[in-house]
């Protein structure tokens, strides 16, 4: 069966990106057949695993408008058992096409649901609570929530879980936190420790025992098109996505 798992948080900037490249290119590792849904109209998922966005045949908007499968778009990537749906900018103007559209809601999980095989398949969402965004939650069994340890973390949090909770109610039952993640914590300062237990109080039971820490390698790894384990396995970042990726697998059970 394949566990979906959306990357989502409406702020952006809090590492959504690079924990949703990197836990894909982990659970991959672990010899789970991953497949990588670039879903946010950036497209720096595609670019952070060194996709040439200008040679691409078909991308998510070919997809969420149904003018091609998501079989038909999946690339492999150079490594093992990591596939791609890629994305490039054309993704916003598909938001604005899919507002009066029949099924705008359920298209990715239709998707996601006519094609299987994978054990994983983790979406990288969009930075804002969107059309998109609620695709992504609608096709997902569990939600991955990047937090930054810093002053404003929790604020808008509150929309996104009250979007949660109505989309359970309504479209999709079974959707769960399978966790919050707390990222670009500097274990030096006295602010990100207190972020931290904020967020540990506001989660019961539901952070990640690990941490992603600020890493100038995590920093760089996308320039080179590279997931930090091939870029410098031996950085802390690597380390730390490589913990939490194991976490994963132990939270779906």
């Amino acid at each position: 069966m394949t566990t979906v798992i959306s990357v989502t948080n409406q702020k952006g900037g809090v590492g959504k990106t690079t924990s949703a490249v990197n836990i894909a290119y982990y659970l991959a590792k672990m010899g789970k057949k991953t497949l990588l849904i670039d879903f946010d109209p950036q497209g720096n998922a595609s670019s952070g695993l060194g996709i040439d966005k200008q040679s691409l045949d078909g991308t998510m908007t070919d997809v969420i408008l149904e003018t091609k499968l998501l079989t038909d778009i999946i690339i492999p990537t150079d490594h093992k058992n990591l596939f791609l749906a890629p994305a490039t900018s054309h993704l916003a103007n598909t938001e604005v096409e899919l507002a009066n559209a029949n099924r705008r809601f359920t298209r990715l999980k239709n998707a996601i649901d006519n094609t299987p095989n994978y054990d994983f398949v983790i979406i990288d969402s969009p930075p804002s609570l969107s059309l998109l965004t609620v695709n992504g939650l609608i096709a997902a069994r569990y939600v991955l929530l990047p937090v930054q340890a810093e002053f404003y973390a929790l604020e808008g949090l509150g929309q996104l879980l009250e979007t949660m909770k109505l989309i359970r109610k309504s479209m999709n039952p079974t959707l769960d936190l399978i966790g919050v993640l707390p990222t670009m914590v500097d274990g030096r300062t006295t602010l990100s420790g207190q972020v931290h237990e904020e967020i540990k109080k506001h989660f019961p039971g539901k952070v990640f025992k690990t941490v992603i820490p600020r890493n100038i390698r995590l920093a760089e790894a996308p320039s080179h098109g590279l997931p930090v384990g091939v870029y410098d396995k031996f950085s802390k970042g690597a380390r730390a996505y490589k913990a939490v990726t194991k976490e994963v697998v132990e939270r779906v059970g």
